[in-house]
């Protein structure tokens, strides 16, 4: 089987089955939706056609089963029901394992016949409605006459005429085995179309549930069966049992499935009949009988394409994107300048022409920063990739902990790099099976406090600039600090000291630390401590950041901000004795020297603004050899700050410098406003945040002996990193740390430079 019909599939399948258990859990909140009804029977069918066009014939059996139950609940000779859904849902739980073994091994080992021989077995409960007993009304089962309800392209279906009786002939009745004694009114024949879309079979199958729930279905060329498995041309042919062509017309006007259909009155061209047979004719070789309520039978596996939007999802990594064409037109565009770019500064270089190539080099900056960008946006993809599967998740999670929750999702189109969007599948499912197991209480525990009984769990996401917030809310008991605390305490996270001094939201930050759990006992949803932690890491290294907020009583929420894009970051180089680091540029603020040093009980320490920035020794931290010598001055240091009783003074002691002025992060030569830093020797330019190359700059040298510092943007970590120099500012492809460098504390991952060599990037959060 050709890999990329095979991938295709796959690919397809998966967002079926997410679009399908969305639709699902749709109808069993309100079985009356006929939407989601006619979604799922769009799904089903595709499902069946693709596996069976595929070989699986097992899968498409069971697809087979499972859309012929749904068909007896919509035909309202079944109920909707909690246990009815759940085997539903079993099954379409056991396409989503066949599919990947499909995907791992190239085939399904799965035995699907007894799931299916339960399908079947449930459909034989009843052939009438599951309340009255009594054969379901024809008016009721197919929702006639609803102009909305069908999934067509659009509400009512274009041009629909009907033709006067005298205007029939032979040839509208020739394929018909009908006669006029059949009909109580007027046998109508129908010459209808239903576009020619890629799932023809389904949308003739809905027109047709649609058509025959208002009049009774005398014949049909194709047979019906035929028809649902869109094996026809352009038409299919109906004789109705309708009061004229007029109301026949109206009606199948009405349908949204429907595009145009012709509509004659054909009893005068059948002639008299047999009275005695009205309402009794079983068409012969698959042809349907008046009743229409009668379950049809749509078999068959005709491949129809595989439908759904967007949004499937998967814990595993998202290996596809869909591409608009304009990007492609763009990147067509940008190759073409690429080449043409190339080729000028070929020959610059070959003629000496300096000027020339200088020129030429600033165009193919321009050029390759447009290429960047618009093989970025290409990367992005919206969120609803991975969230699309969350209700069902919620749902089944909430059944089994005998909770009703309703869970919504806001702002699911918001777009994030493929990278991204995988890593954070399965924190945001940590998230939300803790809102459901520990936030959201029991429904007689919510009425006591006052509180409807259906929690409610929101997933929110919105842009900020180059950022996306990702907010998961619950309304359920909220984080008890005390027991936070008492645990915090026990397990010598933190001490009774410590504790006391912390502000509640730090001590809701300890839900961050590894094995960390409140839970009395551990169950197989939660109450191990693992989860959170590894929500804390996974954003952590995606260079984002996870914060929780609660308020007892009422709810919490949990809050992840994370980088759109982080294939390429702009860096700070700096040098520590002979080797180089790189701070993402957006985390800096400001640069300075160190001789804006002070001491505070021994300490490191700078001021701004009347804050204190402990110093981070990068030489220290990473242990490199060669670097300034400060274990002297810092031993004299906390020596004159133990005898000025810990007031600030600077690195040799004395409060002013070797020229008599005080320094400190006030002095003018040292400040900067936000957004600014100052030059190095080799011309570093930054800006802060995101807003690259902000700011004046102060001629300040590479450091030598006394070195620089570089302050962290406070909203990142309050901190200072001492360094031997400050060089220069790039752009750099970032790779993350794999295999047991993973989650090294202080470094995020390597760049590869242009000439070579590699370079660790900084995580300042964990430095």
């Amino acid at each position: 089987m050709d890999d990329q019909y095979l991938d295709a599939f796959i690919r397809e399948s998966e967002e079926a089955i997410t679009d399908l258990n969305n639709s699902l859990l749709d109808l069993e909140s309100d079985p009356d939706d006929q939407a989601a009804m006619d979604q799922i029977f769009r799904t089903a069918h595709t499902l069946k056609g693709n596996f069976g066009a595929m070989g699986f014939e097992d899968a498409s059996d069971l697809a087979h089963a499972i859309e012929d139950l749904l068909d007896a609940m919509r035909q309202d000779e079944m109920a909707v029901t909690p246990e009815r859904m759940d085997l539903i849902f079993a099954g379409v739980d056991m396409i989503e394992v066949i599919v990947r073994e499909i995907e791992s091994e190239g085939e399904s080992t799965t035995d699907t016949d007894e799931m299916v021989a339960q399908l079947r077995a449930v459909m034989e409960e009843s052939d009438f409605d599951s309340e009255s007993g009594e054969t379901p009304d024809p008016a009721v089962a197919g929702g006639a006459g609803d102009p909305d309800g069908a999934s067509g392209a659009g509400a009512g279906s274009g041009d629909t005429d009907a033709g006067a009786a005298d205007g029939a002939d032979d040839a509208a009745v020739e394929a018909f085995d009908v006669s006029a004694g059949d009909a109580d009114g007027r046998v109508v024949r129908a010459d209808v179309s239903v576009g020619e879309g890629d799932m023809l079979g389904v949308d003739a199958m809905l027109a047709l549930d649609r058509i025959t729930a208002t009049f009774d279905l005398l014949d049909a060329d194709p047979d019906r069966e035929a028809i649902e498995d869109g094996e026809f041309e352009d038409t299919f042919a109906l004789a109705l049992d309708a009061p004229d062509a007029d109301a026949a017309a109206a009606e199948l006007d009405a349908i949204g499935a429907v595009e145009s259909a012709d509509v004659v009155d054909a009893t005068d061209a059948l002639g008299g009949g047999d009275e005695g047979d009205a309402g009794e004719n079983d068409a012969d070789d698959g042809g349907v009988g008046s009743d229409a309520t009668g379950s049809p039978d749509p078999a068959g596996d005709a491949p129809q394409a595989a439908s759904g939007d967007d949004d499937g999802a998967s814990v595993d990594e998202i290996k596809s994107v869909r591409v608009d064409v304009d990007q492609l037109d763009d990147l067509h565009g940008l190759v073409e300048q690429l080449v043409t770019s190339r080729i000028k500064l070929r020959r610059a270089v070959e003629t000496d022409d300096l000027a020339g190539a200088s020129e030429n080099l600033n165009e193919l900056d321009k050029i390759t920063a447009n290429l960047q960008n618009t093989v970025m946006d290409m990367r992005l993809i919206p969120l609803k990739k991975v969230v699309g599967k969350f209700p069902r998740m919620v749902r089944d999670l909430s059944r089994e902990l005998d909770k009703d929750v309703e869970f919504t999702i806001e702002g699911e189109d918001i777009e994030l790099d493929r990278t991204i969007l995988t890593e954070i599948s399965d924190p945001l499912m940590h998230i939300i099976r803790n809102s459901l197991d520990h936030g959201i209480e029991a429904p007689a525990e919510r009425e006591a406090a006052g509180k409807d009984p259906t929690g409610q769990v929101e997933l929110r996401a919105s842009r900020e600039r180059d950022h996306v917030i990702i907010e998961v809310e619950d309304d359920g008991a909220g984080l008890d600090v005390e027991a936070i605390e008492r645990k915090a305490i026990e397990k010598g996270v933190r001490s009774s000291d410590e504790i006391e001094a912390m502000s509640d939201s730090a001590v809701y930050d300890l839900v961050f630390h590894p094995g960390f759990s409140t839970a009395d006992e551990v169950t197989d949803t939660s109450g191990r401590g693992v989860g959170m932690d590894v929500v804390h890491d996974t954003v952590t290294q995606l260079d984002g950041s996870v914060s929780v907020d609660s308020t007892p009583g009422e709810g919490t929420t949990v809050s992840l901000r994370l980088p759109v894009t982080m294939a390429i970051v702009k860096v700070l180089f700096v040098e520590v004795g002979d080797e180089e680091y790189g701070v993402p540029l957006k985390n800096v603020d400001e640069i300075t020297r160190t001789s804006a040093i002070k001491q505070i009980n021994g300490n490191d320490v700078i001021k701004h603004n009347d804050d204190i920035y402990p110093v981070v020794d990068l030489a220290e931290r990473f242990d490199v050899p060669g670097t300034h010598a400060t274990a002297d001055a810092d031993a004299e240091g906390a020596e004159t700050a133990a005898t000025d009783g810990g007031e600030p003074t600077d690195a040799t002691g004395d409060p002013a410098d070797a020229t008599g002025e005080a320094v400190d992060s006030t002095d003018e030569s040292a400040e900067a406003a936000d957004g600014q830093v100052e030059r190095g020797a080799a011309g570093a330019v930054a800006g802060a945040g995101s807003d690259a190359a902000a700011g004046a700059v102060d001629a300040a040298g590479p450091g030598g002996d006394e070195g620089m510092l570089v302050r962290i943007r406070e909203s990142e970590r309050q901190v200072a990193l001492r360094c031997d120099a400050v060089n220069s500012q790039e752009e750099v492809v970032v790779k993350p740390l794999e295999g047991i460098l993973s989650g090294t504390p202080g470094l995020s991952g390597t760049a590869v430079l242009g000439d070579g060599n590699i370079v660790h990037i900084l995580d300042v959060v964990t430095l």
